[in-house]
């Protein structure tokens, strides 16, 4: 755990890439092999369930330091995470040259997560009294769940490529999938047999970069593939041996989160694996016709998301489909090398056969000048859609996020005027720092509520606004404060809908902070109406 410990505290205040780097490869080329695969798994997502609950480490903790409940809390409101309070508060601990390996304390919390709780206490209790204090840290993020390294899973590929030498477009095809580090060794891990042996191991994503320059400066139009870009899930639809997988971007098994799929394992020929997107279409009769398709807003399939049983009215209501833009397998084959317009040739072909509504095709716009496209990119609130994407017909499907051949231009956001007028310390960094706040639009000579933001401000601002809600702080509940509502800021957002959650009776799609409206005073925010105008013109 120690040495994992000090990649994490390395990692953690490193901002230069290539010392990240070098952290890594030196863990991987040090490490034993156990432990490797569980930072692997960490690193990838695939994290333990919680063995122990929050309320139980905050009530250990306190009687472990002897603190009252009220100390306990002012301390987590400024430390502002959970992990890092415990690992300060707790007493000095027993010195110890030992150290367990990692493998050794996430293996014991799976084996211990249904015992009865005096056997968890006691485990988390002899850990924390033999950890150092950066142990300890990095043992109750693991605890909790909420382990977020300011490093990317391609930096841990490529310092693996340094390792093992293998290619990073391998490794991350070989780690990918569903597999469990306690049952699988480093070697099989990396080995060319996992992809025979697992049938359901999804290929690694290939993301796009927002256009930043003039549309312009990519050259002749002829040569790029335009679609719009839906707003959904991104996902692979996969069939081999028989057997029918849908894969989440962020790598969740959605196969029986979607029983509309069911039907097309008796359809999709075996050894083929597409790339696309989840959406909620229109209805299973004219959800496709030609090559149109009529997705409904996020929120509907929001309500589809982590449900274990469906009813037969969310599938009325919400009915799924898969939208397919590319062709990653055919006949078993990797058709990643093969350009993009010999795979949508296939992929057109395998679609429009099985012709059902489970499966659409993304269609492709049609345009032979920039400003053609840019004129129809204006439209792309009224298809349902985000924008456009734009991908070079002789582009092979590579992994991660690369420059030059997949592009997303995305439609300028919605903004409304806001003043704000709750404030909370963030996390991480910003603990120390109001950074998350709420705002509010004006119904009459009423404030209302209707968003949260905390990212859009530079360091230098969010400072400001610090010192802004310490000198006029109203009423304070918990971790939160009001505050005198003075200061306006442009909020942008992506979609807006109708939301019986919330008292505005509208929920935002992304909300950030675009501007701080410093020329503006509260009298000159939006209103309500200005919202439910908003609703009926771009809301579903």
């Amino acid at each position: 755990m120690r040495q994992f410990a000090e990649l994490v505290q390395t990692l953690g205040t490193s901002t230069k890439t290539n010392e990240k780097l070098d952290a890594l490869s030196e863990y991987f080329s040090t490490a034993n092999d156990k432990d490797k695969v569980w930072v692997i798994a960490i690193f990838s997502g695939r994290r333990p369930k919680r063995a122990v609950n929050s309320t139980q480490l905050w009530t250990w903790c306190n009687e472990l330091a002897q603190l009252p409940g009220w100390l306990f809390e002012e301390c987590y409101h400024a430390v502002g995470d959970l992990a890092e309070t415990i690992a300060l508060l707790l007493p000095e601990a027993i010195p110890s040259d030992a150290s367990y390996p990692l493998h050794y304390y996430l293996e014991t919390l799976i084996s211990i997560e249904k015992q009865d709780e005096a056997i968890r206490k006691a485990f988390i209790l002899r850990s924390w009294q033999t950890m150092t204090q950066p142990e300890r840290f990095v043992f109750n993020k693991l605890i909790t769940g909420n382990f977020r390294i300011g490093v990317s899973q391609n930096s841990m590929v490529n310092a693996l490529a340094k390792t093992v030498k293998l290619d990073p477009s391998v490794i991350a095809h070989r780690i990918s999938g569903n597999w469990d580090p306690m049952a699988t060794s480093f070697a099989d891990l990396l080995s060319e047999n996992t992809l025979t042996k697992d049938y359901s191991k999804p290929y690694p994503f290939y993301l796009a970069y927002a256009i930043e320059d003039d549309v312009n400066s990519l050259g002749e139009p002829v040569e790029w593939q335009a679609e719009w870009k839906w707003d959904g899930i991104r996902g692979q639809m996969i069939k081999r041996n028989g057997e029918l997988f849908v894969w989440s971007r962020g790598e969740d098994l959605m196969t029986d989160k979607f029983p509309e799929y069911h039907a097309l394992r008796n359809h999709l020929p075996n050894g083929v694996v597409l790339d696309g997107e989840i959406l909620v279409a229109q209805n299973s009769s004219s959800s496709q016709r030609g090559d149109e398709v009529f997705p409904l807003p996020f929120a509907l399939l929001q309500t589809r998301i982590g449900r274990k049983n469906v009813t037969k009215k969310q599938l009325t209501e919400a009915p799924v489909s898969f939208c397919a833009y590319d062709l990653l397998e055919y006949e078993g084959n990797d058709m990643r090398e093969t350009f993009l317009i010999e795979r949508r040739v296939l992929l057109e072909k395998i679609v429009k056969s099985i012709n059902h509504p489970a499966l659409l095709l993304s269609p492709l716009i049609p345009f032979s000048t920039w400003e053609e496209l840019a004129n129809l990119r204006s439209q792309s609130r009224n298809m349902g859609s985000e924008g456009i994407m734009l991908k070079r017909k002789d582009s092979i499907y590579q992994v991660g996020r690369k420059r030059g051949d997949w592009w997303k231009w995305k439609i300028d956001p919605l903004v409304i005027d806001a003043v704000m007028i709750y404030a909370q310390k963030g996390h991480g960094r910003r603990s120390s720092l109001y950074t998350d706040y709420t705002f509010a639009v004006k119904d009459g000579d009423k404030l209302v509520g209707f968003t949260k933001a905390y990212s859009g401000l530079t360091d230098k601002e969010f400072a400001q606004v610090d010192q802004f809600v310490k000198r006029n702080s109203l009423e304070k509940f918990g971790p939160v404060r009001t505050v005198k509502p003075e200061l306006v800021f442009e909020i942008a957002f992506e979609g807006i809908a109708a939301s019986n959650r919330h008292k505005s009776g509208v929920a935002l799609r992304f909300p950030r902070i675009n501007r701080w409206r410093k020329d503006k005073t509260v009298n000159e925010i939006n209103t309500i109406d200005d919202l439910k105008k908003m609703l009926e013109l771009y809301g579903k």
